[in-house]
């Protein structure tokens, strides 16, 4: 028996945290759905006060009407005694009698009434004041929802987006050094092609004896001569 126990207790642990997971992964919509649940019944109080109010408004009037026949048949009363008609004053009498009865049974009710409706509108305007305030929490709640979400996405984003730096870096090492060895080898031939037009032009010039003559053993010797002789 004491190994069922802790079975269904490790059941019900179970079926609470799976709940709990749940309402953690949907909390937000939960209580989105709360609010809208709390407006819907702050409708139906709003009608109920309505028709409270309405009653309050009925019973003002029958109290007014009742007064207002209570004026009347003590002014008959009194009509009545005037012309000695006790017995009639004392119908109307208990007529005025039964008339402060029910007045005093309405003003009850309209008291009644009334103290329902000070304490539905502000119940009604307590909620109110709480739904907004909900209501801008809710906005909250979203709003740093979509941050975290855009947050993460761009964190995700920034590993992915670093691995492909990486790679387009290492590309773009890769073209610059082809670039950089392709203007080296240009620069090589223009510079083996300038050459070769200057060594051209002096074999030239050399054999027209234009520029710089290149010395002979000949010519060496006729200069000491020169020089001896002078």
């Amino acid at each position: 028996m004491s190994i069922l126990n802790k079975i269904l207790t490790a059941v019900r642990g179970g079926a609470r945290e799976v709940g709990e997971a749940i309402m953690d992964a949907n909390g937000t919509r939960i209580f989105e759905q709360e609010i809208h649940d709390s407006k819907e019944h702050l409708k139906r109080a709003k009608c109920d006060l309505t028709d409270v109010m309405a009653k309050q408004m009925q019973s003002a009037r029958e109290i007014a009407v009742v007064k207002s026949a209570i004026v009347d048949h003590e002014g008959y009363a009194l009509e009545a005694l005037a012309k000695e008609n006790e017995t009639l004053a004392i119908e109307i009498a208990e007529k005025v009698a039964r008339k402060e009865d029910e007045l005093e049974e309405l003003e009850g009710l309209e008291k009644v009434y009334g103290a329902h409706v000070v304490r539905l509108k502000e119940l009604v305007r307590k909620t109110e004041r709480q739904i907004k305030d909900y209501e801008r929490q809710l906005s909250m709640v979203k709003t740093t929802e979509s941050v975290q979400k855009a947050t993460a996405a761009i964190t995700d984003n920034f590993v992915v987006s670093n691995a492909k730096l990486l790679g387009a870096k290492e590309s773009l090492e890769r073209i610059q050094k082809k670039q950089l060895d392709f203007d080296d080898k240009l620069k090589a031939a223009e510079l083996i092609q300038q050459e070769e037009v200057e060594k051209t032009l002096e074999d030239k010039m050399e054999a027209e004896g234009i520029g710089k003559v290149k010395s002979t053993g000949v010519g060496v010797l006729e200069r000491i001569k020169a020089q001896r002789g002078g």
